[in-house]
């Protein structure tokens, strides 16, 4: 006879029941794992069986009471193993690799919920109130989350849900601290909240998320910490000096004008060679493609302008002046697409979302504590136009402009610019897809370095000369057909 028995078993009152598990215990179908906890599982390790069962055995083991304070947010034990039960004594009881820490308190009320049998859970306005209760403890030894949690649990209500839901939940939480004697962690609940919502100073706020957000500037803390990964792989490598080659105004112009053409290709706005040098030569769009055109001139006017292409951020405002500056000359003819204006909606590549439009200034704004300490103009580089991708602050036109942004790093520093030609567009954006989804760096650093030193050969006074040094690397096949070659050149190392 067979028996398919659940992981954990616990003690009963009931004669039957205790019967039956004498039995399964002599028959060696069960191990006693804990006092009145008993397990089918014989081989894993009993810390891991209890831990991954304890509501169950909170459940039976302790019918009516309620899980409470930081343990009715978190739903799992602390880092060093203790759960917080509100029950009607106060009493410490050790599992194996668990703690669970009875508080004498208020039992469950109307709206806290039922959990795992006779187990309740406390409702998320009294688990609020419960966490700004005083604490004799600190760290994952207190009943309660620091401060700066509790901002942060707050924050994310109003950033995914709005202040509509956290109003709510702040009348919900006026109404429980009467019923429970709470005021005092009322008053605090509620001075967080209005800081959050701009209605009471924020010096009273200490997470740094909800700090941003009452001053106007929510951002978005997953992003942020993507960005910290990749900053902290750009302070750990050194990446070698690539001089800029294209001295003379002619050289850099003609260099600007395959940057644009390439920029634009990229994005599927696509001319034939012949075309764009129409374009650019004439100033002037062809008339059956009037905003193609133009999202090339406007692309050209900025990365053909020295002066422009040195001009970097020294402060947070200052980068975002300058990407809505540009953002205006790029996409100046598409009033549809709302030129220097950040999006008023959220956009998507595929499954993937990119920042929240609501956010998309306070993480720009976060992201430059990072970009100020980077000194390499490649690490710069790398980083900045890795941020302008990922948070995707504009309507259209992302691409372009982190690309732009990219390459005035260079510029200013006297190093080659960077170009993403056809054949290597599947690799550019696969190695961003994996940096996004994975936070792996490796893949896109060395896809940037390889673009770099292809384009530190991309050198030349004659437009059609650099043409066909492009055309012998493959740059304008599909990426599909071909894969890109480095063809060393040699500079004369002519001065102005």
């Amino acid at each position: 006879m067979s028996f398919h028995l659940q992981e954990v078993i616990c003690s009963s009152q009931d004669p039957k029941v205790s019967k039956q598990i004498r039995k399964l215990l002599k028959a060696g179908l069960i191990r006693k794992i804990a006092p009145r906890i008993y397990s089918s599982n014989l081989q894993e390790p009993i810390e891991d069986i209890i831990k991954r069962n304890i509501f169950q055995i909170l459940g039976q083991l302790y019918p009516g009471t309620l899980m409470s304070h930081r343990s009715a947010l978190e739903f799992q034990p602390t880092k060093t193993g203790q759960v917080f039960i509100t029950s009607s004594y106060t009493k410490k009881i050790s599992l194996p690799g668990i703690t669970l820490q009875f508080l004498k308190g208020p039992l469950p009320i109307e709206g806290d919920h039922n959990f795992f049998g006779e187990l309740y859970v406390s409702q998320r306005a009294r688990a609020f109130l419960e966490n700004l209760e005083p604490s004799r403890n600190s760290g994952s030894a207190s009943k309660c989350l620091s401060l700066v949690e509790i901002e942060g649990y707050l924050e994310q209500i109003v950033r995914i849900h709005g202040e509509d839901e956290i109003n709510r939940l702040r009348d919900q939480a006026r109404i429980i601290s009467e019923h429970l004697n709470m005021p005092k962690e009322f008053e605090k609940l509620n001075r967080i909240i209005s800081a959050l919502l701009n209605t009471k100073p924020s010096q009273i706020l200490s997470s740094p998320i909800a700090i941003a957000r009452a001053f106007g500037n929510p951002y978005d803390p997953a992003r942020l910490q993507l960005f910290e990964t990749l900053f902290r792989e750009l302070k750990r490598k050194e990446f070698p000096y690539r001089e800029e080659k294209n001295i003379t105004p002619t050289a850099f112009r003609n260099f600007a004008f395959f940057e644009s053409y390439f920029s634009n290709y990229i994005e599927g706005t696509v001319f034939e060679i012949d075309e764009a040098k129409k374009i650019i030569q004439t100033n002037q769009p062809l008339p059956a493609r009037h905003d193609d055109s133009h999202d090339v001139l406007g692309t050209y006017h900025i990365t053909s302008n020295k002066n422009e292409m040195q001009v970097t951020p020294s402060t947070p405002d200052e980068l975002l002046r300058i990407i809505s500056y540009r953002h205006s000359i790029l996409l100046r003819s598409r009033l549809d697409k709302s030129p220097g204006l950040f999006k008023n909606k959220n956009n998507f590549a595929g499954s993937t979302a990119f920042v929240d439009f609501n956010l998309v200034k306070g993480t720009l704004i976060q992201s430059f504590e990072f970009y100020r300490l980077l000194e390499h103009p490649f690490a710069k580089a790398a980083y900045i136009m890795f941020v302008i991708s990922e948070v995707h602050p504009f309507l259209d036109g992302n691409g372009r402009i982190a690309r732009l942004m990219m390459n005035a790093e260079l510029v200013k520093a006297k190093q080659s610019k960077i170009i993403i030609p056809t054949v290597y567009r599947g690799d550019y954006l696969g190695a961003l897809k994996q940096l996004t989804k994975q936070s792996k760096c490796e893949g896109y650093l060395n896809m940037l370095e390889r673009a770099h030193i292809f384009s530190a050969n991309i050198h030349d006074d004659d437009l059609n000369e650099m043409q066909a040094y492009l055309t012998s690397c493959d740059a304008f096949m599909e990426e599909s057909d071909a894969i890109l070659k480095i063809v060393p050149r040699p500079w004369k190392g002519e001065d102005i």
